[in-house]
């Protein structure tokens, strides 16, 4: 394993650690609205920050680009880690077990290194660029689907801007007729990595952020997607 995929596993269980024990509460954590339909937790930053620190013991000087911190500035301009430290934060605030910690490591501008860590089924989906995809140390490959009407698609709806949703079901109408079935599960982050592993044939959604999918694309790009 790279060294620096390595810390990002270490960095994901840590934050996964924080989750668990919170979700096991999940009725008494402090739950804050960010905007409409958009929810922060005392979990949430208490994952970032176990990340954070984590990586920051091996490289105190790299970059970081955090859903809850914002932009962390270091001496090392090459290095920036992209994450997201609890991606489904509405599934947990509901005590839905689904939801994610997403860590991607760009180097010079591209993606090198990602985690994708679901920490109630304990699976771990990493990659490394140009070293393939994994899931919990076994190599993964996306689907290869020989026509339309045999898949299943994963989807976001676009809760926090429900303005734009007249334009998502014009694209949800076509996609629907055309495809075996549709999911919408509430993690981007699961998404991806479930297409990476060939669970779903294919992703889209409207308004996400780069936390929300550096990991998973990265992953389904080495798992050959």
């Amino acid at each position: 394993m790279h060294p620096m995929l390595n810390i990002a596993v270490r960095a994901a269980r840590a934050a996964g650690t924080v989750i668990v024990r919170g979700f096991e509460k999940h009725n008494e954590v402090a739950t804050e609205s960010k905007g409409l339909n958009d929810f922060v937790t005392q979990v949430d930053k208490e994952a970032e920050q176990a990340i954070i620190y984590k990586i920051q013991q091996s490289f105190p000087e790299h970059c970081f680009l955090g859903e809850e911190s914002g932009e962390v500035h270091g001496k090392e301009t090459d290095y920036q880690w992209i994450i997201d430290p609890l991606d489904g934060t509405t599934n947990f605030v509901k005590g839905i077990p689904h939801f994610a910690v997403s860590i991607a490591l760009l180097h010079k501008g591209r993606l090198d290194q990602a985690v994708v860590f679901d920490p109630i089924r304990s699976e771990l989906f990493t990659a490394s660029r140009g070293q393939g995809a994994q899931l919990n140390g076994y190599r993964i490959r996306a689907s290869k689907p020989r026509d339309l009407t045999e898949t299943i698609i994963a989807t976001g709806l676009p809760f926090k801007n429900k303005a734009a949703f007249g334009e998502y079901a014009l694209s949800l109408n076509k996609i629907f007729h055309e495809v075996g079935d549709i999911r919408r599960a509430g993690s981007a982050a699961l998404d991806l990595a479930y297409v990476a592993a060939g669970r779903h044939d294919g992703y889209w959604e409207r308004g996400i952020k780069s936390w929300d999918i550096a990991a998973g694309e990265l992953i389904v790009r080495e798992a050959g997607g």
